[in-house]
């Protein structure tokens, strides 16, 4: 959609989730190693929206362990403390809400069952688990109640099923809505096609149709301002989640910021802005650490070629960024490119990080004989819970 045939003003209002309002309708989808508190204060510079924490495993929360305490903090100036909880078992996934609730450490709430990694999906968990409806209804009933308690309002993100063949989203839904969710969250692939291909934005709208009296949010493909106007246009989802598409672009929320507030005005940052923000983020991942510079440069290290995506920016440069050991050495560094270079246009924008192939999910023996859960696939559930203890 090109700039002038944008309408002049989007007509979407702001997210209501429970008891809380979006302004703006954009949430920060959590990724692992990504949306940690130095990525999420960046975004948050740049324009509105709901910041989610990097994905946090139930039973390494409920044992508190260092790394799951560590992906739960947020800054104090965070209005919102927005958590995602990944679970398997409904009694765990119960505790771990109850601590953030009785421990005042969130906002907000979501559960994930979108994730089509194989260490996952192979343990039941993840994009695999609402095809067993009874294990889905009961760990979302007993979230809800839980967080009820704090009036925290809980959230689900999804994807339409584990294949073509075993879809799930509708039915889903409609559980978790009955449940008494706040939102529901939709990325519009399966499991099989991990983030190939194009993302379903016709299965967005149906679930947008069924569920009329809670919203729903939409997912995927969603790379520019233009993309998200045009997503809530076709599908009428109440608001969008963004995820691979702000990787080394956390100016893009501020596009979408001004495009949902009818403005045409876009960033496009000259090389010298794109450098003052990977040295910005590399000062915020040292705070996030810690202090621990040697920490905060091995992660900064991956977002380097998402930064820079398009840039004139010579191969040397990029293999010194790529082991960048220091602050003091990335300022160096970053002070030997062009802060004129232009913004590179098409070349920086589009799709970014891997996205896989459409291959079979990996999923426990006879996972899809049944709907429901039973026997041996309980007991493998429980088993599943301890095996992701970690954060």
């Amino acid at each position: 959609m090109s700039l002038e045939t944008m309408p002049a003003k989007l007509d979407l209002d702001p997210l209501q989730l429970g008891r809380h309002t979006v302004d703006t309708p954009v949430i920060l989808a959590p990724m692992a190693g990504i949306t940690n508190r130095a990525y999420r204060r960046l975004c948050r510079e740049n324009g509105g929206g709901l910041f989610v924490t990097e994905m946090v495993t139930s039973r390494a929360l409920v044992e508190r362990s260092p790394e799951s305490m560590r992906i739960i903090q947020h800054d104090e100036d965070e209005q919102l403390r927005s958590v995602q909880l990944y679970g398997v078992d409904p009694v765990t996934v119960g505790a771990a809400v109850r601590l953030l609730v009785e421990e005042d450490r969130a906002d907000h709430i979501d559960l994930n069952f979108g994730c089509p990694v194989p260490k996952v999906t192979r343990k039941g968990g993840g994009a695999a688990l609402p095809w067993k409806k009874d294990l889905f209804r009961a760990i979302v009933e007993t979230a809800v109640r839980e967080a009820s308690k704090g009036d925290v309002p809980l959230t689900v993100k999804m994807r339409k099923g584990i294949d073509a063949d075993h879809l799930t989203f509708l039915e889903a839904g409609r559980i978790a809505r009955d449940a008494g969710v706040a939102a529901v969250a939709l990325h519009g692939r399966t499991a099989n096609q991990f983030y190939s291909g194009q993302a379903d934005w016709d299965a967005i709208a149906r679930l947008r149709e069924a569920l009329p009296d809670i919203p729903v949010l939409g997912n995927g493909d969603i790379w520019s301002a233009e993309d998200a106007v045009a997503m809530v246009n076709r599908t009428g989802v109440d608001g969008v989640v963004i995820g691979r598409g702000c990787q080394g672009r956390p100016w893009l929320f501020a596009d979408l910021q001004a495009a949902f507030e009818g403005s045409a005005e876009r960033r496009r940052p000259a090389l010298g802005e794109v450098a003052k923000a990977v040295y910005r983020h590399g000062e915020l991942l040292v705070e996030t650490f810690n202090g621990d510079e040697l920490q905060a440069m091995r992660d900064i290290r991956k977002h380097m070629a998402w930064y820079f995506k398009g840039y004139v920016v010579g191969s040397d440069i990029r293999t010194r960024l790529a082991t960048v050991p220091t602050l003091e050495e990335l300022a160096s560094i970053l002070s030997e490119l062009d802060p004129d270079s232009p913004y590179p246009g098409a070349d920086a924008e589009g799709p970014r990080g891997r996205a896989g192939r459409p291959k079979r999910t990996a999923l426990p023996d006879g996972w899809l004989d049944s709907q429901e859960l039973t026997g041996v696939g309980a007991e493998m559930i429980k088993a599943a819970e301890v095996d992701v203890s970690g954060g």
